[in-house]
């Protein structure tokens, strides 16, 4: 198979990026679900011309400012259940599937074109542990509540505590991926809400990352 196919993509060049940094966080992915990325990669290439699906275009960008910004946050990842709020592009959720087959996620969101995209590149991905939803989280019910409830999207941590909580299992926690200005949002959450904050330092990105914890809160907050 040709290392640069129909989209232009150096799949050889983003391969190697990928390794590097994965090897530069410590994570063990297998073969399989590396190749997987980078085909991600390739796939939201060809899209994005058209669509519109991310700011960042550049593949080799792309590595580090999809691929490795989602997979940062694995270690702090519980299963089996998994969901990602405000998927877009199938970020984080799509690098976490591939990395993590063992658990099932869904990926929600209320964009129609941005779903479409996700159901396509999930389909050609062959991902047997991914379910791809449309629709508003707060119109979202989920029979049973999820181990993990990530977003990197929300504006603001209080908003994720209010929109989601819903979805949480008891014993579930909320992951949303912060930058620097995280600290500010703190002094509007409840009481209690705030389990952990874990600075990621994911390479290929300059500013700061964030991963902050949050127990889930009543509907009330």
């Amino acid at each position: 198979m040709s290392n640069r196919p129909r989209t232009g993509v150096d799949n050889a060049a983003l391969a190697l990026s990928l390794a590097a940094g994965l090897e530069t966080l410590a994570l063990a992915i297998s073969e399989a679900a590396q190749r997987g990325m980078i085909e991600f990669i390739a796939l939201l290439v060809k899209w994005n011309r058209a669509f519109n699906l991310t700011a960042v275009t550049e593949p080799q960008r792309m590595v580090s400012h999809h691929l490795l910004d989602s997979l940062a946050i694995m270690p702090y990842v519980r299963g089996p259940r998994v969901i990602d709020v405000g998927t877009g592009a199938g970020l984080p959720g799509i690098p976490l599937a591939l990395a993590l087959p063992q658990f099932h996620f869904v990926l929600l969101d209320s964009n129609g074109k941005k779903t479409r995209f996700v159901t396509q590149a999930v389909g050609e991905l062959g991902l047997a542990n991914v379910e791809v939803v449309q629709a508003r989280v707060d119109e979202y019910q989920p029979g049973v509540g999820f181990d993990s409830v990530i977003s990197r999207a929300f504006a603001t941590m209080e908003e994720m505590l209010r929109a989601t909580a819903h979805l949480a299992a008891p014993h579930g926690r909320l992951l949303a991926m912060k930058g620097r200005a995280y600290r500010d949002e703190l002094a509007r959450l409840p009481q209690g809400c705030l389990i952990d904050a874990h600075r990621l330092v994911v390479p290929g990105i300059e500013g700061e990352r964030y991963l902050v914890e949050l127990a889930p809160s009543p509907p009330s907050i």
